[in-house]
């Protein structure tokens, strides 16, 4: 049944500081990340695939990009073994520095001309140790503020980690925007789209600054004493937790197909049909603002109505919107451009994106929580995001230039997630009587011995 046990004390304090400190981390080591995915796009074909046709250079760059998703689900058993046996904060310095110290070498790499195709091998490489990295990431950054957060007012609190996420693409984005008016081709080409990359070590400086400040999670200090001694966390997940696991993994996919396909897919598709790629990249910066506006506002609705209707109705919206943005990109007018980024970015991958950071946590119990949330958020963004740009632009190419096959392959992975929420349960406290889902704090027995009850809860 449901756990309705007293929770650990919450200072409000404590959970802004946390949050804040989760959110500056979070943007730093997402930074590293999402910086690949605009060079991808813009550069990428170019230096390290330059012998070959544009648009299967294109997809050749995606292919690099999408190889660093595939390490991330081992990143995730990983860093949440060490999350939930050794601590939420030490896993989280770690990850920081893997991928931060992979983006920086990036900008010293030699490239195709100098090299040759090893320059795509050591690109390959980094690009693995990047995803091992960001694997534990986000699952322990969003863990460890919904632990410090008042059950009330968790997914709020929850919310504000997600904005690290459209921050760190934001910074890149404005400054691959800047770099590209600001300078000749050639230059950007030979020594520009490196400065990016580069700078990356004074973000990673500052987030792992503001992370080593931050206080271990009360609630993983409660189990601490007797972690090493309990069944292994991906084993307790797999035994307790499969339903959840699973039909997590396919509800991940919506927030994890659509924020490519805005981000990157789009950018190199309006390239494509003759737009010019500076001003998408600017309608993108503006889109990323609102969504940093709108995440908050999701995460306090979902502690007011639940999690499952803002996810599910998010959802809906983002299928609805497929078709829309394609013939708003062809159009390569103005309004239309702008206006569907920001109702596909603000609106339809926000609300998305919002309730994750508090509905997975309180999916599990505390023993499992960490290896739990990063399972669910690696190998759902691994299948949904990691070849998404790889197989849209094969379908692109495939069709001779048509987005059909393209428009029906983003709408298979939104449905998969739709159909995965309608089965999930409500998991707010506010709309379970201030019951929790699952086992949140210490209560003196073995959490592995909770066993949610989803005839009740998976109806709500």
């Amino acid at each position: 049944m449901s756990a309705n046990i007293a929770p650990l004390a919450h200072d409000a304090k404590k959970a802004r500081k946390t949050a804040g400190a989760s959110f500056i981390g979070t943007m730093a080591e997402y930074y590293d990340f999402f910086i690949y995915g605009t060079a991808s796009a813009l550069v990428f074909n170019k230096i390290f695939f330059p012998d070959i046709d544009p648009l299967l250079g294109t997809l050749a760059a995606f292919s690099t990009y999408a190889v660093g998703f595939f390490a991330r689900p081992l990143g995730g058993i990983v860093w949440g073994h060490i999350g939930d046996r050794i601590g939420r904060k030490k896993a989280l310095i770690w990850t920081l520095l893997i991928t931060g110290l992979g983006t920086f070498a990036i900008g010293l790499m030699p490239t195709y001309e100098t090299i040759g195709l090893w320059a795509a091998v050591i690109l390959v490489f980094v690009r693995l140790l990047q995803g091992f990295g960001v694997g534990g990431e986000q699952g322990g950054a969003v863990l460890l503020t919904a632990e410090a957060a008042p059950p009330k007012q968790r997914g709020f609190y929850a919310s504000l980690v997600q904005m690290g996420s459209p921050a760190a693409y934001l910074v890149p984005s404005a400054l691959f925007a800047f770099l590209t008016t600001q300078l000749s081709e050639e230059q950007f080409l030979t020594w520009g789209w490196r400065i990016p990359f580069l700078l990356s070590i004074l973000v990673v400086a500052i987030g792992l600054y503001i992370r080593l400040r931050v206080d271990e999670s009360e609630t993983f200090k409660a189990v601490k004493e007797n972690a090493k001694a309990q069944q292994a966390p991906v084993k307790l997940v797999f035994r307790k937790n499969r339903r959840e696991v699973f039909l997590g993994m396919g509800s991940k996919f919506v927030e994890a197909a659509v924020f490519p396909f805005y981000t990157v897919f789009l950018v190199a598709y309006s390239k494509n049909v003759g737009n010019d790629s500076g001003f998408v990249l600017e309608a993108i910066i503006i889109a990323i603002i609102a969504e940093l506006i709108m995440i908050p506002t999701w995460g306090w609705l979902t502690d007011k109505i639940g999690r499952k209707k803002v996810f599910l109705g998010a959802a809906i919206l983002n299928l609805v919107l497929i078709w829309p943005a394609f013939a708003a990109i062809e159009s390569g007018d103005t309004v239309p451009i702008v206006a569907i980024l920001i109702a596909g970015l603000a609106l339809g991958h926000a609300g998305t994106y919002a309730p994750q950071a508090s509905f997975y946590p309180e999916l599990f119990p505390v023993r499992g929580r960490y290896t739990g949330v990063s399972i669910v958020w690696q190998f759902g963004a691994m299948i949904a995001s990691g070849p998404f740009t790889v197989i849209a632009t094969a379908l692109l190419v495939a069709g001779g230039g048509s987005i059909t096959g393209v428009a029906i392959y983003v709408s298979a992975l939104i449905l998969v997630s739709i159909i995965c929420l309608a089965l999930l349960p409500e998991t707010a406290p506010s709309q379970l009587g201030g019951k929790e889902y699952a086992e949140w704090t210490e209560t003196g027995q073995d959490s592995s011995n909770h066993t949610p009850n989803h005839s009740t809860n998976s109806v709500k």
